[in-house]
């Protein structure tokens, strides 16, 4: 085999790997599975702080990356943020909570 076969052998295998390798989810990106995991937790999540009659509130915010909830926006005590997070917690999928709320 020839240099220039080599350089093309190497530079073919190079390029069929390429696609394989930016594939896989970093610390940073998700992949398509977890992405539609966080999703339906958030769902959950915004449904049962919604639902639970001691908050009332419709101006937490939650986001969701690789099972980590995070509550943001503003609720009308501290009493409110912690049984935000209560219940946020509770979800099933839900890996930890932070909570970035703001007393009004």
């Amino acid at each position: 085999m020839n240099s220039f076969s080599k350089y093309l052998s190497a530079f073919m295998l190079a390029f069929v790997l390429l696609p394989v390798a930016g594939c896989a989810p970093t610390s940073k990106q998700e992949s398509t599975g977890e992405y539609v995991d966080d999703s339906v937790i958030t769902t959950k999540v915004k449904t049962a702080i919604l639902e639970d009659p001691a908050l009332k509130v419709a101006e937490i915010n939650v986001e969701t990356f690789k099972g980590i909830v995070q509550l943001s926006g503003f609720v009308s005590s501290r009493d409110a943020a912690n049984k935000a997070v209560s219940v946020a917690r509770g979800v099933s999928g839900v890996k930890s909570v932070k909570d970035d709320m703001r007393i009004k």
